[in-house]
């Protein structure tokens, strides 16, 4: 009577475990890469909102601007303190679900929004037009720029 596996019975097993293997990794990639889209759209979502009733309450001044003035100065911190730490229109800046990043690029009122995100930042911000976008390149599974979000 004979114990255990032979080494052939141990090479078939492996092969049959590759082979399923090869089977589910592309299916779970897919589900990571629709998963990290559908949280991108959903604080864009929440970001979109936010800079909207933000402006709403101020005269119709986006958040970003030092003392909600125009021609002020444009920061990040300005943005966070105003929608976060003093009014609380969000408990944090939503993070980007591809880079892991809170931080903002602010584009200023002058400047032309730029055409392609570099990943860099989580988020690319322009209070003159009240345009975010997710700061992440490539494709959707469907062709859709991440940056066109």
């Amino acid at each position: 009577m004979r114990n255990g596996l032979s080494v052939v019975e141990l090479v078939i097993v492996a092969c049959i475990i590759g082979i399923l293997a090869a089977l589910v990794v592309p299916h779970v990639q897919n589900q990571a890469t629709d998963a990290k889209t559908a949280a991108a759209k959903d604080n864009l979502r929440v970001l979109r909102s936010t800079i909207e009733l933000y402006a709403a309450n101020h005269r119709g001044v986006p958040p970003g601007y030092d003392n909600d003035d125009r021609n002020g100065a444009l920061d990040e911190t300005f943005f966070n303190e105003q929608t976060v730490v003093n009014e609380s229109y969000m408990r944090r800046i939503p993070e980007n679900p591809f880079n892991n990043r809170r931080t903002i690029r602010m584009i200023g009122n002058n400047e032309p929004f730029p055409t392609e995100a570099t990943g860099a930042h989580g988020w690319i911000y322009q209070p003159a037009t009240q345009t975010i976008r997710l700061d992440w390149p490539g494709t959707d599974e469907g062709g859709v720029r991440y940056f066109d979000l």
